[in-house]
């Protein structure tokens, strides 16, 4: 019977002593460092569906978002936008370094300021190339490229020269706009090609962009260029909050013109005192390590004003660089629901 109670004893006081030591262990790792911290609730991890004006234009001209299609083909397209963060942010950032320049060239060839969200939509403002073979910022084929005056070749490819692509890019979409009588169909008529296009406007006897029965690919072409609109517009309206420190800042550049081919294109930048990888990244239509210039012919060469640019220079003109881009939302365009 001793034993007995002893045993219990000794099992009694095992479990107080574990039960005692695991309390003091989880006081002792309140407050460590290693402890799980609560997941802030970011913008990121909310779905929310992306706002829609009542009413919205686009190069002067109404999208009748009455309409149940119209408004629900935007709708697909500013949510897959929204909430392709990584994509949609970069393109954010790069806006600030591309759009002074393109939109200059679209006021100087009488094209609305909205088609540099066409350019958005083809590249991502980035010097890419698809798997057809469509290059650049304006993404041309070679053959289109060269109708509209730029040079393809293995040593120069004018598709990846910024300002030659978007006055190419504006020479196309004025004879579009020309042939089929609007700036809604012009944009089409750049994605689809004005062959196709004409024969879905022939056959179904009709010439409204948001009514025809297009290819998977055109018949989204708009609605994204409207959604990258809208985003730019209003950024934090579909949660984009970014400050001018954040965004990539135009490059303080001079040109040399160069008459004669040019044989060590990484010698020549030594010789200017800049790096080759400036010369390259500043020159992205230059293809080869070397500068083929045919006889009566010049090339304009860009090169920075201060090589190696400190990342803070950049900024030096900028006003706020701290404020928040669009941090003001217009009383129209708060959600009527939240009134945010």
């Amino acid at each position: 019977m001793k034993k007995k109670t002893a045993i219990i004893v000794i099992v009694t006081l095992s479990v107080l002593l574990a039960v005692t030591t695991g309390i003091t262990l989880c006081l002792a790792l309140d407050d460590h460092p290693l402890k799980a911290k609560p997941i802030p609730n970011y913008y990121a991890n909310k779905l929310t569906s992306p706002y829609i004006p009542e009413n919205m234009m686009f190069a002067g001209e109404k999208v009748p978002l009455d309409v149940y299609y119209v408004r629900e083909g935007l709708d697909r397209e500013l949510i897959i936008n929204c909430y392709q963060h990584s994509k949609t942010l970069r393109i954010f950032k790069l806006s600030t370094r591309l759009f002074p320049v393109i939109e200059k060239i679209l006021e100087e060839e009488g094209v609305p300021e909205d088609f540099k969200y066409l350019c958005v939509a083809e590249s991502g403002l980035e010097n890419v190339i698809s798997p057809a073979g469509a290059g650049g910022y304006w993404q041309f084929i070679p053959a289109t490229a060269k109708v509209y005056g730029l040079t393809v070749t293995n040593d120069i490819d004018e598709r990846y020269h910024l300002e030659k692509a978007t006055r190419a890019a504006c020479k196309m979409l004025k004879k579009c706009r020309n042939q089929f009588g609007s700036w809604t169909l012009a944009a089409a008529a750049y994605n689809r090609g004005e062959g196709g296009l004409q024969a879905a406007i022939n056959s179904q006897s009709c010439n409204s962009y948001w009514d025809l029965w297009l290819n998977a690919e055109t018949s989204r072409y708009v609605y994204r260029i409207l959604a990258f609109k809208l985003m730019f517009d209003n950024p934090q309206l579909y949660g984009v909050e970014l400050c001018p420190a954040q965004m990539y800042q135009p490059i303080p550049t001079e040109e040399i013109t160069v008459s004669s081919s040019i044989e060590d294109l990484a010698k020549y930048a030594l010789d200017k005192g800049i790096t080759y990888k400036e010369l390259r990244d500043l020159n992205p239509w230059i293809r080869n390590s070397k500068l083929v210039v045919p006889p009566g012919k010049s090339y304009n060469l860009k090169i920075p004003k201060k090589s190696k640019d400190n990342f803070r220079d950049l900024f030096k003109h900028v006003e706020n660089p701290f404020a928040i881009i669009g941090d003001t939302i217009p009383a129209s365009l708060r959600n009527p629901n939240t009134g945010q």
